[in-house]
């Protein structure tokens, strides 16, 4: 089940992600450019806190529905408003809310629904293996895995019961909301060593992941 070229391209994505970064937080006229936007995002947000961050929570939830959607672009204006614990919490909280809404899709819209927004050998390679009575364990190693919007529909598919689901989309979240507040903040104040480490290590995390998720599934 494991295809090395797609487990170390994600990874790949990330780490080239945090290395463009790195490059711009050490360019002084680029980094300055850059924060002088943040600054000007940051003020008209404080204008309107309460849209601007439900705005923020609902682009986090669709970025947790679509894979061409990222929040990441978002976070560094998050954090400039909010902070890092705030931008944290309504990060993990949007990623929730997408991963409830795509169950949601999954499981009362069906199969022509969830192979539309869902590339088809990511169906194929996992709902025969998914069930009501999968364990919990395994539906965590699922979420930490694969990209944030395959799981929800997957399990809403096989009809995964929805509060056992959210609790593990909910635990598995947490590291990836806090590793991405962190990134966008060594980027902010340009701890370039901290930027390319957290990088790595999310990309280790997204390979042994996945790779301790097939082991799981040849086993059972």
């Amino acid at each position: 089940m494991t295809n090395p070229h797609r487990v170390w391209r994600r990874g790949a994505v990330l780490v080239l992600a945090c290395v463009v970064l790195a490059l711009v937080g050490a360019s002084d006229d680029l980094h300055e450019a850059l924060v002088g936007v943040l600054d000007t995002a940051s003020k008209l947000i404080a204008e309107r806190p309460v849209l601007g961050a439900v705005l923020f929570v609902l682009l986090s939830a669709l970025s947790a529905m679509l894979a061409f959607v990222s929040s990441a672009v978002l976070v560094p204006v998050a954090l400039y408003a909010w902070g890092k614990t705030v931008c944290a919490i309504l990060l993990w909280l949007g990623w929730i809310l997408g991963g409830a809404t795509a169950y949601s899709l999954g499981r009362w819209l069906g199969r022509p629904v969830v192979r539309w927004l869902l590339p088809t050998e990511a169906l194929d390679r996992y709902e025969d293996r998914l069930s009501t009575e999968t364990p919990f364990s395994l539906i965590v190693l699922l979420q930490l895995a694969l990209p944030s919007e395959v799981p929800g529909y997957l399990l809403g598919l096989v009809r995964y019961p929805f509060w056992r689901y959210l609790l593990a989309l909910a635990l598995a979240e947490i590291p990836y909301a806090v590793g991405t507040v962190y990134l966008g903040a060594s980027f902010l104040d340009r701890q370039l060593f901290v930027l390319l480490a957290l990088g790595a290590f999310g990309a280790l995390l997204m390979y042994v992941a996945l790779r301790s998720l097939h082991r799981r599934l040849r086993a059972d």
